[in-house]
């Protein structure tokens, strides 16, 4: 895979952006994902879905939360459970999805899966 200078200098920001939210949780898929943002430097509380044993158990969890970052993959299955957890929590917490859809921005779509942003590791 081919990565640009322009890419590292993004990833670089969106990790330091990340960094610097308050009042947030950002959630990941699993310990490959959460794995690979600590990779990169990132320093905020991250939790992974699948530690909770489920949807509903995952909601109860999480809903006192104020603000929950998704960063869930970007295949289907990624997109199916951003889905679930919205309906679930959108009227008990905030949901942030801004910084998914930025990564989809930085990255141009080269990546489908969190864990994939090792890739980058070595470039910063």
């Amino acid at each position: 895979m081919q990565i640009e200078p322009e890419e590292i200098s993004e990833i670089r920001d969106f990790i330091s952006s990340l960094n610097s939210v308050t009042d947030s949780v950002i959630i990941v898929e699993g310990k490959k994902d959460s794995q690979a943002l600590k990779s990169l430097g990132l320093e905020q509380k991250i939790l992974e879905f699948h530690k909770f044993g489920g949807l509903v158990k995952f909601a109860d969890s999480v809903s006192l939360n104020k603000n929950l970052i998704l960063l869930f993959d970007f295949d289907k299955k990624g997109r199916y459970m951003t889905r679930k957890v919205i309906e679930l929590l959108q009227h008990r917490t905030r949901i942030d999805l801004f910084y998914k859809k930025r990564l989809i921005q930085i990255t141009g779509g080269k990546i489908r899966t969190i864990e994939e942003l090792s890739l980058y590791e070595k470039h910063l």
